[in-house]
């Protein structure tokens, strides 16, 4: 199946109501903000959207009401691992029923697995799908760093490509040199901040947490990088640094960037920003910090335009 994955895809948040149920409102004016951004596609059910602490209830809605209010605009990704194999399958299914266009396959997590296992484990899924798959790498958050051999069974199983999210930008050149060519075979990366390396190198674009709350940035530096235009890039990228310098680097724990998108799409009046346990949202000391960094951050990137 031919289906264009390339450029800027949002892990998008899932908006929640304060009883951890989907948030209707707020998911339909997030996906508006996200399209009318220009983004060229939306993953949900990613670790941004909080995937594996939805209930199935709650991750069934939201692939349901996505699929429905994106209306076929830009594809739809949808995160199915599960620690449970069937759980994994059951919600592939689910998102074919629902009209999505491909689901993501990371490493069953909780137990760290062996790469002849995650090769079974693949071998056993990949013929129970209905959609094109993308492989994901997330080796903080699954206890395994895929190895190239095991992306190169799944490309031959059928992949259409593979989400990095080490942070090791080596090993995401190696992939990027390892699949050169195989131009339809794409290498998207997880770490935003690596984009313009990324397109520079040959790779295909980024899946970029602060696309949820800056979409229209994170496609300007897309398309700079790939008309190779170096004082566009330069400045667009300063301005994904200071993101990271400032709203994601809000509190101390490690589940900050989530918090600090959330929190940012509650301040600019897209959505709530409640959380599924066990992460909770800012406090209101955070919250003000966030809001005072949105601020200076969109006084600049007014100035600059």
């Amino acid at each position: 199946m031919t289906l264009n994955l390339r450029g800027i895809i949002p892990p998008m948040i899932t908006p929640l109501t304060e009883d951890y149920k989907l948030d209707y409102k707020g998911l339909k004016n997030l996906i508006e903000h996200l399209i009318s951004g220009g983004v060229h596609g939306i993953f949900i059910l990613g670790t941004n959207g909080e995937g594996p602490s939805l209930s199935n209830e709650v991750r069934k809605d939201l692939i349901t009401k996505s699929c429905e209010y994106i209306n076929k605009r830009v594809p739809v990704l949808v995160g199915i691992t599960d620690t449970s194999f069937e759980g994994s399958v059951e919600i592939a299914a689910h998102s074919k029923a629902s009209g999505a266009d491909a689901v993501v396959i990371a490493p069953p997590y909780y137990f760290p697995i062996s790469d002849a296992e995650m090769d079974e484990y693949l071998n056993t899924l990949i013929p129970k799908l209905e959609l094109p798959f993308l492989l994901y790498n997330m080796p903080s958050c699954t206890k395994m760093n895929l190895s190239l051999n095991t992306i190169k069974k799944g490309k031959e199983m059928g992949a259409l490509g593979v989400k990095d999210s080490s942070g090791d930008l080596d090993y995401l050149y190696n992939l990027i040199d390892a699949f050169k060519d195989s131009p339809e075979f794409l290498v998207i990366a997880g770490s935003e901040g690596y984009l313009p390396a990324t397109i520079k190198h040959g790779g295909d674009g980024a899946v970029a947490g602060g696309a949820n709350v800056f979409p229209k940035l994170f496609v300007e530096l897309y398309n700079a990088s790939v008309a190779k235009d170096d004082f566009k890039i330069a400045a667009l990228h300063r301005q994904v640094t200071q993101i990271d310098e400032t709203i994601y680097s809000v509190g101390t724990t490690a589940s900050r960037v989530t918090k600090g998108i959330k929190c940012a799409l509650s301040i600019k009046g897209i959505c709530e920003d409640h959380m599924a346990m066990p992460l909770h949202r800012f406090e209101q000391p955070e919250r003000e910090k966030v809001k005072c960094h949105i601020e200076n951050f969109e006084k600049e990137f007014m100035a600059e335009s």
